[in-house]
């Protein structure tokens, strides 16, 4: 009898050092091998040597991990497999088969003849157009910026230049929920659509859940292309996604935007939801955008064109298949719905209140004309782990900003500094004013990454910089008070801005932590205009104090939350209006080696 061998050149966790029973060899078309004897399964991925038999009998194991088997066939050359392990034999079969099937279920459609499209360019001679030139030739190659602190303001930009849409939309956005403005805002696109305006939506899949058909629905409008970005492919059981492929699904795009006839942008901080736009929900958050035209527009359009038709967009009829006309009905219904709703009533009675589209169709809205530059990552940062470091968002915003000289105030709602502690130590330590706004335990939404920023805290106080924590239930940097009589206090910060020495300041997605940092995509803008930068820094000289806790040390090592009151200083020795249990589970999250997830 003839015998053939192969070796395997791998390491395993199971040491073989003894002659193995008989078994059966199995070799798959995906290539991968299963190799089973009575009692334990070898599993390994590796090239199935071509002229071996589908099914051979094993002989045995020896101590070298030779595995010898019969029949005989054509003589094998030795193929090296990586990867080998073991696991339990009859019930792993079962599951081994089942993890393989999960895995396929995992694997994205093809992009084979999805269509490639671009911004329309030809748009000077829409209403927005012909209402913005003269205002823009006034400030050549500058571009034109107005601020949206209010919720209310932020959604009356985008629900009425949405309205006053003649020939696009491009819209991107990382969160969009299916609530009253939610829904409202898409009814405004889909009538939109209907007068034959060409709607692109691009939305990130991590939070889409429950709105599989809504997207299929709109994504059947003649007029409308739906694509997602990086998307789940198990549509139900969404958690099989991030146990089966974490890796690619763990990376997501935090991008905003909102760009009607390539003339008129929307960019900031807020996602599409009741709680960004402070209408009516117990949880908001404080926020900023801003309106922009001019030369910006067409940057913040070509970044759209970038992610809209890279490798990680996907049209949503590829997994969410084809919508029928009950479902498109009752999206109709559910806009409907939407606008009946007590609360929905009352946020629409206020909007037609703002005098801002009317100013702005006017020409009266009073901008704020400066050189601006738009700064985002390469969607790639999704798929290539090597991606190389100066098409980094981070990278380039470091690039393009001087250091500063005599202050650096900073708002983010998730501040995690990682590495960049050393450079704000630096330079507080070198007299650079560092101030930091971010949230507290209190008005954090997300307490893992509270514990990320605690270790911090202590290293940067004894530098110099100067760290407060927002109170629950106070306007930040991102409202006016006195200007907005509909303003409800918000839980949260959402904000993410920064200003360097009173020249320039930044309005984006982007917070300081290492996910913004290395996993997810972000986009903001960099605005040189003093006057912006300089109401940034007088937010922090006489209005953080009243809204939020400064934190200082004592007795060496020790914090303190201050908070001033109408009557008087309180004094707290820990974080604040808070319990004991969470203020636990946040240190032991302060401990996890998780970081690099925050």
């Amino acid at each position: 009898m003839l015998e053939d061998s192969f070796s395997i050149a791998a390491t395993s966790m199971h040491k073989l050092r003894r002659r193995c029973n008989p078994g059966i060899l199995v070799s798959s078309n995906s290539g991968k091998v299963s190799v089973a004897r009575v009692g334990f399964n070898y599993l390994f991925e590796g090239p199935w040597p071509p002229q071996a038999p589908r099914w051979t009998k094993v002989l045995y194991f020896t101590q070298s991990r030779a595995i010898r088997f019969e029949p005989p066939a054509s003589p094998i050359a030795e193929t090296s497999v990586p990867h080998l392990s073991t696991v339990p034999s009859v019930p792993v079969r079962c599951l081994a088969v089942a993890a393989l099937v999960l895995l396929a279920g995992c694997a994205l459609p093809s992009l084979r003849g999805r269509p490639t499209s671009l911004a329309l360019s030809n748009t000077a001679d829409t209403s927005l157009g012909h209402a913005i030139a003269p205002t823009l030739a006034g400030h050549p190659r500058q571009t034109g910026i107005y601020p949206l602190r209010a919720g209310r303001d932020a959604f009356a930009a985008r629900v009425l230049l949405a309205a006053a849409a003649e020939r696009s939309i491009d819209a991107q956005y990382y969160i969009w929920h299916d609530d009253a403005t939610g829904m409202l805002l898409f009814e405004a696109i889909c009538q939109a659509a209907d007068r034959g305006v060409r709607v692109r939506l691009l939305l990130d899949d991590h939070s889409t859940e429950d709105l599989d058909a809504t997207m299929a629905a709109l994504a059947a409008h003649r007029n409308v292309e739906l694509r997602l970005f990086n998307p789940l492919r198990h549509r139900r059981a969404r958690w099989l996604n991030y146990l089966l492929d974490f890796r690619r699904v763990n990376h997501r795009m935090h991008n905003k935007s909102f760009t009607i006839d390539n003339q008129v942008a929307v960019i900031g901080g807020r996602n599409i939801g009741d709680e960004y736009f402070q209408a009516g929900t117990e949880e908001s958050f404080e926020d900023l955008d801003v309106i922009a035209v001019g030369p910006a527009v067409a940057e913040i359009s070509q970044e759209f064109d970038t992610y809209w038709n890279s490798a990680s967009a996907y049209p949503a009829q590829l997994l969410l298949g084809t919508s029928s006309s009950a479902s498109t009905d009752s999206l109709l219904g559910s806009f409907e719905a939407a606008r009946k709703e007590s609360a929905s009533t009352r946020y629409l009675e206020t909007l037609r209140e703002t005098p801002l589209i009317k100013r702005l169709s006017a020409g009266r809205l009073d901008m704020q004309w400066s050189n601006s530059r738009l700064v985002y990552d390469d969607p790639a940062k999704v798929t290539d782990k090597n991606h190389p470091q100066q098409l980094l968002l981070l990278s380039r915003l470091l690039d393009m900003t001087a250091s500063p000289r005599n202050q650096f105030d900073l708002v983010s709602p998730y501040f995690v500094p990682g590495k960049g502690e050393q450079r704000l130590t630096k330079l507080a330590t070198n007299g650079v004013r560092v101030r930091v706004l971010t949230n507290s335990l209190e008005s954090t939404d997300t307490t893992v990454v509270h514990g990320g920023y605690r270790k911090y805290r202590k290293a940067l106080l004894r530098a110099g910089v100067s760290l407060y924590e927002k109170v629950r239930g106070s306007p930040s940097a991102s409202s006016e008070r006195s200007q907005d009589k509909h303003h409800s206090s918000a839980t949260g910060l959402h904000a993410k801005t920064f200003q360097i020495d009173g020249r320039s300041v930044f309005v984006g997605s982007f917070n300081f932590d290492p996910r913004s940092a290395r996993l997810n995509t972000e986009m903001g803008l960099l605005i040189d205009n003093p006057i912006l930068a300089n109401r940034l820094s007088s937010f922090f000289d006489t209005q953080v104090s009243l809204l939020a806790y400064k934190l200082r040390l004592v007795r060496g090592n020790h914090i303190e939350w201050i908070k001033s009151t109408p009557q008087g200083t309180q004094v707290y020795e820990h974080d604040p209006r808070t319990s004991f249990w969470r203020r636990v589970k946040v240190r032991i999250m302060s401990i996890l080696p998780i970081e690099w997830l925050l």
